[in-house]
């Protein structure tokens, strides 16, 4: 893929490092350029960096009215060798292709969208920031192009790529644990819809929920099934809890759950985990009357959430639409879910050896 880089100007380019003092917060910043392509009778064309700007929409676009619009997050990390690496880029674009073809939009070959990612991390790469734990966060999108009033998929599309340097996604990061709410009221997705996608209408469709959550409280929502009997996941990250006897439990994937390639990663770390923290990652399906008992009466000693934004949070406490509060443990962040952040963050920026091919370098193109 020839990528045109359109930059009006070489003084557009970044020429000094990101300060180390300013102040990150997560997805508020955005670097000098976004990468556009276009999906055009029956292929991908016109692969182009531009300056960050604002996009050309028709009003008639598909995606402001039938939202066919889906999206990835990931990460790149300064490491010592003053290189930037992604981290399990592959599976973000993997996850972008389970995405689209669930809303019934083309497929993007897994290539194309690292050239795409990592020509755009060249051009960007004095914006990477350097304090501790900070990150570049990768989002990828795409969405439905044609003006059409036609309720049907679209024939033509934009795959954009911005950039953001980024701190924690909670302002609290690993320093408190959340809160969540168990509601009985709202639901994420059910099943043969679209909750396994990484869709902007799934966010869209959480936000009352969320602000329910706020009203009493609660940092986020903990969803259950569309029977209110098992745990699902929490709107911004899957969730897991560690037991007495050392498992780590992560809600099995249904196709109401999105992947967490946080998760997924979890899971093939066994061995790893068992030596670093003396966990045995699994997964099953987590009845809510079998998992708030199991927090009474002491078998369940810490929990919380994995996803690419968050990394690993902490949860502490679980309240429910009658008011019932139920702490695990302390209700403080526990010592295994310290050490399984530590780990997974050492893993990220190049202090432990990966497995192969999770971190890869971003070739200096341009």
């Amino acid at each position: 893929m020839n990528i045109d880089y359109q930059l009006l100007s070489p003084q557009l380019r970044r020429t000094q490092p990101l300060e180390k003092d300013i102040e990150l917060g997560f997805g508020q910043l955005r670097t000098d350029h976004i990468f556009l392509m276009d999906f055009q009778n029956g292929e991908w064309v016109h692969p182009r960096i531009v300056p960050y700007q604002n996009l050309q929409l028709a009003p008639g676009a598909m995606a402001l009215h039938y939202g066919q619009s889906i999206f990835e997050g990931a990460k790149a990390f300064l490491h010592q060798d003053n290189e930037i690496y992604t981290f399990r880029l592959d599976k973000n674009c993997e996850r972008l292709n389970q995405s689209a073809e669930i809303l019934s939009m083309p497929q993007l070959p897994v290539e194309m969208q690292l050239n795409a990612i990592n020509a755009l991390l060249d051009v960007e790469r004095l914006w990477i920031p350097t304090t501790l734990g900070a990150s570049m966060y990768i989002r990828p999108f795409m969405f439905a192009t044609d003006d059409s009033l036609s309720v049907r998929p679209s024939s033509s599309y934009t795959f954009a790529v911005m950039l953001s340097p980024s701190g924690a996604y909670y302002a609290k990061g690993m320093d408190k644990s959340l809160k969540l709410l168990i509601t009985q009221k709202y639901h994420r997705a059910v099943s043969g819809g679209t909750g396994a996608a990484k869709a902007a209408g799934n966010y869209a469709a959480s936000l009352r929920a969320q602000q329910y959550a706020s009203s009493v409280g609660a940092d986020q929502v903990l969803y259950l099934d569309a029977t209110n009997a098992y745990l699902e996941e929490v709107g911004a990250m899957n969730h897991f809890h560690i037991t007495r006897t050392g498992e780590l439990v992560i809600p099995e994937f249904t196709d109401t759950i999105l992947k967490s390639i946080t998760s997924q990663s979890i899971l093939s770390l066994s061995n790893e985990l068992q030596t670093v923290c003396g966990l045995t990652p699994v997964q099953r399906k987590i009845s809510i009357s079998s998992f708030l008992n199991d927090i009474q009466n002491g078998d369940i000693i810490e929990a919380g959430g994995f996803g690419t934004a968050a990394v690993t949070a902490s949860v502490g406490h679980y309240i429910l639409d009658n008011g019932e509060h139920y702490t695990v443990g302390t209700g403080e962040i526990g010592s295994k879910t310290k050490l399984l952040n530590q780990y997974y963050s050492d893993l990220q920026q190049g202090r432990q050896n990966a497995p192969a091919n999770w971190l890869m370098p971003v070739k200096r193109i341009n």
